[in-house]
């Protein structure tokens, strides 16, 4: 009696989105310059060459993990704004970007999005993915601007806080009041 192994055949858009994930996980760790696709594409189970038909080079599967990790903070901050009453808005989506942050990948992920600001085609991508975040916040909450600074100034002091693994620099208390 033989056991056949039967493996459901992936779309090649499922196999994409396998790819962010992964490449989420490996440059989170390694950056862009560090990271070897072999190590990305070895968490998949496809080839480089598979991977470049899909994404043309590194720099644009590293720009899609950026991509990936923004849509998750502004899916978050919609969810959590929906979810909660106006004035509890603000409040709502510090909980949901704590949340976020236990995610140590993608927590590093937006460092190593910073980190690689020096190439413009990057900085480009993350300069307009950062303000299209904080007008979301400014639409959600109805904040002035006096409010978005100091919310978006208590998440990157989380950011750093849960980097470095020092979470008391934030007390809860401060970051829902002040952000």
């Amino acid at each position: 009696m033989s056991s056949v192994t039967t493996r459901t055949r992936q779309s090649a858009e499922e196999r994409r989105e396998a790819l962010i994930g992964a490449a989420i996980a490996e440059f989170a760790r390694g950056g862009l310059h560090g990271t070897a696709v072999s190590s990305i594409t070895g968490r998949v189970g496809v080839t480089q060459p598979y991977a470049f038909s899909l994404f043309k080079t590194k720099k644009d599967l590293f720009l899609a993990a950026v991509e990936r990790c923004y849509d998750l903070v502004e899916d978050a901050f919609r969810a959590a704004a929906e979810s909660a009453a106006a004035e509890e808005r603000v409040h709502a989506m510090g909980d949901a970007y704590a949340a976020l942050l236990g995610d140590r990948n993608k927590l590093l992920m937006q460092h190593q999005a910073y980190a690689a600001c020096d190439d413009p085609e990057i900085r480009a991508v993350v300069r307009r993915r950062y303000a299209r975040i904080y007008e979301l916040v400014r639409q959600l909450t109805g904040a002035d601007e006096e409010e978005l600074t100091s919310f978006f100034a208590t998440g990157m002091l989380m950011n750093v806080a849960a980097a470095i693994g020092m979470p008391e620099l934030v007390p809860e208390e401060e970051w829902l009041e002040g952000g």
